[in-house]
């Protein structure tokens, strides 16, 4: 193991993972801490914080891919900002062991700690879904996935072969949650768009299917507004199997099979699949010396303390956010627990913060944390929504509108907000902007092509750039 770097010698306040929730317990924080004569650090593999309920849109092109990110650096100037992932943690000698970028280990000393390191996404042991999937749950995906719809449809333009044009031209998203139906929706969309900007294309030759293994989508709304988004999306062309799971996705042909006898129900080749069967909490956790549920969560009390024994409150841990199981004290969560959401998220870091200033410093009462959920509303392209916010049922535009509405006052920083809001003024006026740059994630490929050298592997090689190398 490596020597610790060059970071501050006060005592620490450590927050594992800077997503939502940290980043809010950090900004919430850092110049309180500072003052008393300590600092927030705050560890994370990426250097930003990025607002998930916005990727759809980001897949969609209403939103620039990085304007979903809040720079930590930038945002926390008054916080220690580490780029690294926690691997281990010792609450009981109060150390933290971080992976920096370079793959070197360090020990980082804290007087307290916060686990906020948030979820990943949950994936099933199913053969070709590693090699031919996408999941959604990082900006570099969203943007790829976009990248690569659109590169799709204009590679399948130009396609004689028909079972190579119908691969090309078939999207498959997994799952029917929030998630799922908000990005086959924005997908849908986009495709639509594309379709009509190229007249070598018509929208009969486009298939776009969702898969779900329930038998409705959305448990966060009623059924009956389930069955109307289902009837919704038929009506835009889009196949939804429910009931029906991914069973094998070699080399991209997807074998899908019934619920629960699992015979076969559709055998088809797919370039394009999309994985938004759900997340869980992030495995780092397993690697710390506090409580774990059996779902993989730290275990919390109301205060947002992390349990020690059933009735008491370890000194110095804390936790919120998708890492953590915090009891829903209204009854509503599903479990007893609180989900996974935004909403929860940054309610519960305020309120953590409060409860640390009272518990460190004396500062105030600690209070349980109650939160009565607001209700859910979903984007489904640009118009169109469905939601139950406060206990009303909406559809169309005003849940479109209610959707940009929370998510955009929940955007943090007023910055990001007037680039976000900045981008849905310009195409409202000037339209979708539909362009393709699929080789983002090959950059080198034309220069190595020029120099004859090898081409950097990426999914799709333009044919010129092959030309050109041999």
């Amino acid at each position: 193991m490596s020597t610790t770097p060059d970071l501050s010698p006060k005592p620490r306040l450590l927050i594992v993972g800077g997503g939502y929730a940290g980043y809010h317990v950090a900004r919430e924080l850092q110049k309180k801490v500072a003052d008393r004569g300590g600092v927030v650090t705050v560890v994370d593999p990426r250097p930003y914080m990025t607002y998930y309920p916005f990727l759809p849109e980001v897949v969609g092109g209403h939103i620039e891919g990085r304007h979903v990110n809040v720079d930590l650096q930038t945002h926390l100037k008054d916080a220690e900002v580490v780029r690294g992932a926690v691997v281990s943690v010792d609450h009981a000698g109060r150390t933290a062991v971080v992976r920096g970028e370079g793959g070197d280990e360090f020990e980082i000393p804290y007087q307290d700690i916060v686990m906020t390191a948030g979820a990943v996404t949950r994936v099933f042991p199913i053969p070709g879904l590693g090699e031919q999937g996408i999941g959604l749950r990082s900006v570099e995906e969203a943007v790829q996935l976009r990248n690569q719809i659109l590169e799709r449809l204009d590679a399948g333009s130009l396609m004689t072969d028909a079972e190579e044009r119908r691969r090309a031209l078939t999207f498959v998203v997994v799952g029917g949650g929030f998630a799922g139906i908000e990005t086959i929706a924005e997908m849908e969309n986009l495709i639509r768009n594309a379709v009509e900007r190229n007249e070598r294309l018509s929208q009969s030759e486009v298939r776009i299917v969702l898969v779900e293994a329930m038998g409705r989508i959305m448990p966060e709304v009623s059924e009956e507004q389930a069955a109307g988004v289902v009837e919704h999306l038929k009506s835009r062309g889009i196949e939804v199997l429910l009931n029906t799971s991914l069973g094998d996705a070699t080399d991209g042909v997807m074998k899908l099979v019934s619920m629960p006898s699992k015979e076969e129900a559709d055998t088809f080749a797919a370039d394009t699949l999309v994985w938004c069967a759900g997340v869980v909490a992030n495995s780092v956790v397993k690697s710390t010396d506090f409580p774990v549920d059996d779902r993989g969560r730290v275990e919390a009390t109301p205060t947002l303390q992390i349990k020690d024994g059933e009735a008491g409150a370890l000194e110095g841990a804390w936790a919120c956010g998708d890492v953590s199981a915090v009891p829903d004290l209204t009854g509503a969560g599903p479990g007893g627990f609180c989900v996974p959401n935004a909403q929860h998220a940054i309610r519960q870091a305020k309120r953590l913060a409060a409860n640390y200033m009272a518990v460190r410093h004396g500062e105030g009462e600690v209070q349980e944390y109650v939160h009565k959920s607001l209700g859910t509303v979903a984007g489904m392209g640009f118009g169109r929504g469905v939601g139950n916010p406060l206990g009303t049922k909406i559809s169309g535009i005003p849940a479109f509108l209610a959707h940009r509405g929370y998510h955009g006052y929940a955007m943090p920083t007023l910055e990001r907000k007037f680039r976000i809001l900045s981008g849905w003024v310009a195409e409202t006026l000037f339209g979708r902007d539909s362009t393709s740059i699929a080789a983002q994630d090959t950059p080198f490929n034309e220069f190595r092509a020029a120099a004859g050298v090898e081409l950097e592997p990426g999914r799709f090689t333009k044919p010129e750039l092959e030309a050109a190398k041999a």
